[in-house]
């Protein structure tokens, strides 16, 4: 094999990891940029941060979007304020958000997972996909929870029934706008 097609292989590896690298670090933002906006709906406010990790899973696939995700998290737990509330830290991982926190990587993994066998290609598969991403989040969120606060308490009250109409509109958003993410994402990729 000639030095001039290892270097050609070798540059088009370097290359491939710098695009990678980029839309790692693209993602973060957009989850951290996601995070900070709030809609104010009743009876809790909701960021779209779960919209950003479930986008980031799906045209990402799961092996990017679950380093994406991890990113995220590592840049909240060394003190960036990436979190809701512009907080960060490894306080937040000891707070009844971490179960959740967990859970988007969760999340974003199994999207990323389904995606990549193609339940993307149809609305019916997307919003199982998207589904079973919620329900490895709520799991993740809402174990923590109820271990941080007590398993008397209303656990479902605080930690999931206040978020399902947000999250059915963020399921909905993230199915309308799939097809314009892979697109920018697929230009970036080559």
């Amino acid at each position: 094999m000639s030095a001039a097609l290892l270097l050609g292989e070798a540059d088009s590896k370097i290359q491939r990891a710098v695009r990678y690298a980029l839309l790692t670090l693209a993602g973060s933002a957009l989850i951290t940029l996601c995070t900070q906006i709030s809609l104010p709906l009743f009876p809790v406010p909701m960021t779209l941060q779960t919209f950003a990790v479930f986008l980031i899973g799906l045209t990402y696939g799961w092996r990017l979007g679950g380093i994406t995700v991890a990113l995220y998290l590592l840049e909240g737990a060394l003190g960036l304020p990436v979190f809701s509330g512009g907080k960060g830290g490894m306080i937040v991982f000891m707070g009844p958000t971490a179960g959740y926190l967990v859970g988007f990587l969760l999340a974003a993994t199994a999207c990323g997972w389904f995606a990549e066998r193609g339940f993307d290609r149809s609305y019916f598969k997307l919003l199982v996909a998207l589904l079973v991403g919620n329900v490895l989040l709520y799991a993740s969120g809402l174990l923590w929870l109820g271990t941080l606060i007590g398993w008397d308490k209303p656990v479902l009250e605080y930690g999931l029934y206040p978020f399902i109409g947000g999250d059915l509109l963020k399921i909905a958003m993230a199915v309308l706008l799939l097809p314009t993410a892979w697109k920018v994402v697929n230009r970036l990729k080559q």
